[in-house]
């Protein structure tokens, strides 16, 4: 994909997240993320039904590269099962960790195979799959 690409992409769905805004729904897991260096601070709700995501929503104040990151993580699960979305996170985190990963599983999350070369960065497009994962770890604890 080309930088030209990866930046519209990015753009897009920094000013246009999917998801975004949080309901009053007992029915969802919800676990904040923050970065303390700069002002990404994320709450992800995530519903599950009979071991596959429904829903994905999130709100608060982050950068373009935290928002778009969530948007876009958003939009690579909601339908997947959980042991699916287990796989791209994995993988996502693995290609921000320049370390082995599935390109075919990332889809979109491709725009940031080369985050890498801002460290200062890689927090930020981390984020949102910190606390999917930690929520996939509450429903897992709580099977």
């Amino acid at each position: 994909m080309d930088k030209e690409t990866k930046r519209e992409i990015i753009l897009d769905n920094y000013q246009n997240p999917m998801n975004k805004g949080l309901k009053d729904d007992k029915s969802y897991i919800l676990k904040n993320t923050n970065n303390e260096s700069c002002i990404d601070n994320i709450d992800m709700m995530l519903k599950a039904e009979n071991g596959v995501i429904k829903d994905i929503l999130f709100d608060g104040e982050a950068c373009a590269i935290c928002t778009s990151a969530t948007s876009i993580i958003i939009r690579n699960l909601i339908g997947k099962t959980l042991e699916e979305a287990e796989k791209i996170i994995k993988n996502y985190q693995n290609m921000i960790n320049e370390k082995e990963y599935d390109k075919e599983l990332l889809g979109e999350l491709l725009v940031y195979d080369d985050i890498y070369m801002q460290p200062n960065r890689k927090k930020c497009a981390l984020l949102p799959s910190d606390a999917v994962e930690r929520i996939l770890e509450v429903i897992r604890n709580e099977n």
